[in-house]
């Protein structure tokens, strides 16, 4: 069960998720809890809830199914194709009352829309949006964006959506959906640096904001402990193999045991894990004795069996850790909703940590790091998502100035965000 205690925002949120029928769309700042609501929400809920996400990794951590998987959907525009579906399929989507959709700033409007037609269709109820089922999303478009396919793709999107994003779909033409944002933010405690962060969130970065910034962030890397945040992989892997080699004796490698249907490369972990005594590494899951987070960096000082991780003071025992892939179903004696595993893998929970790549950061928090934006950021919300993985502005390095060029928002997201509210009746 989950014990961690709402705050009085996110109780008003959950109460609206449990207590209507309405399309709720959770959004908020970076550390303003929205993991652990709908974390909360999973382990609360007294409806029949399917969770899902666009991505295997991310369906993995909020021990979910992924969207294309759970409906089984091909991959790619969707358009007005017929979309499948067996029986066994039909039964499990007219089981569902509330559909969880997580990371839903990285759906877009087809696979949305094709979401709302395969309800509709399974639950043989043509005029309904989503077939009857309420559509509970958590995300934050700030942070990140859908992808863009090949041409052809691009091409569609331009001539039949107003934008790609999830928001344009066509499915909110004939029903509401109502904006929920969260405010209280318990990752960062300094009103300044707060206050900064939302303007890059905004992209409206004063001279003043972005001199701060800089002037903050100019001081020589610490030599221990500070993560690297880089915008590429090649970046990340050419640090992390780079400080590696310089550590005395050779790597030992720790291969996954991987069991079942884990399709794809979409791995929570290394497959192979190279370690040296000395090396830095990242905690990627939180410890249930609560002796770590995930996203806690520290210092392996002895491998075994075993893995044994300095962090402040403290000596811990890692073992290895077991993350479960789930398939939803229907079970005709219950006639409700069954999760099953069908895919397990176990590493243990650690990644070389001199680097990592801003979008795997994404949910992290780090008490230091160095921002790494290479020639330019390239992303919409990669340079707002970097800077609010630090939980102070003391711990901010900058690699180099930040430039205007850097601060990228999409339009769309600013349209769609001014009709966002915060929770009424809920002091921030």
């Amino acid at each position: 069960m989950s014990e961690l205690r709402l705050s009085g925002e996110q109780q008003a949120v959950f109460d609206a998720i449990e207590t209507t029928r309405e399309h709720i769309f959770v959004t908020g700042r970076a550390g303003t809890g929205k993991s652990t609501l709908l974390n909360h929400l999973s382990w609360n809920t007294t409806k029949q809830l399917v969770i899902c996400a666009p991505t295997g990794v991310a369906a993995l951590n909020v021990g979910g199914q992924t969207i294309h998987s759970l409906f089984r959907l091909p991959i790619g525009v969707i358009a007005d194709h017929e979309i499948e579906q067996s029986a066994e399929l039909r039964k499990l989507l007219n089981t569902i009352d509330t559909l969880v959709i997580d990371e839903v700033s990285m759906v877009n409007a087809d696979l949305l829309d094709a979401i709302d037609r395969s309800l509709r269709q399974a639950r043989q109820r043509p005029h309904e949006s989503f077939g009857g089922v309420q559509v509970v999303l958590f995300g934050d478009p700030y942070q990140l964006a859908p992808v863009p396919g090949d041409a052809d793709e691009r091409a569609y999107f331009d001539d039949q959506y107003r934008s790609m994003w999830f928001f344009d779909a066509r499915v909110w033409a004939e029903t509401d959906l109502r904006i929920y944002e969260l405010t209280s933010i318990h990752r960062q405690h300094e009103e300044e640096f707060k206050f900064m962060l939302n303007a890059v969130r905004h992209g409206r970065v004063t001279a003043e904001i972005a001199q701060r910034l800089n002037e903050s962030g100019a001081r020589p890397a610490p030599l221990d402990g500070a993560i690297t945040l880089a915008t590429t992989n090649s970046t990340v892997t050419r640090i992390n193999a780079a400080e590696l080699a310089r550590l005395p004796g050779h790597p030992l490698t720790a291969k996954a045991e991987i069991s079942g249907e884990f399709g794809g490369r979409s791995f929570p972990a290394d497959e192979s894990l190279e370690l040296k005594t000395g090396a830095r590494v990242m905690f990627l899951r939180n410890d249930s004795d609560q002796r770590w987070v995930n996203g806690t960096v520290g210092t392996v000082t002895h491998i075994d069996t075993t893995v044994r991780v300095e962090v402040g003071g403290d000596v811990h025992e890692v073992m290895p850790a077991v993350w479960e892939k789930y398939r939803y179903s229907y079970s005709a004696v219950t006639r409700q909703l069954k999760k099953d595993i069908v895919a397990e893998f176990t590493q243990f929970p650690l990644r070389l940590a001199w680097a990592v790549t801003i979008h795997k950061s994404q949910g992290k928090t780090y008490d230091r790091a160095i921002v790494d934006l290479g020639q330019r950021a390239f992303a919409p919300g990669q340079t707002y998502v970097a800077l609010s993985r630090i939980s102070t502005l003391e711990g901010l390095y900058l690699s180099r100035n930040l430039r205007p060029s850097d601060i990228i928002v999409d339009a769309n997201v600013d349209r769609f965000m001014s009709h966002a509210t915060a929770i009424p009746g809920i002091e921030a």
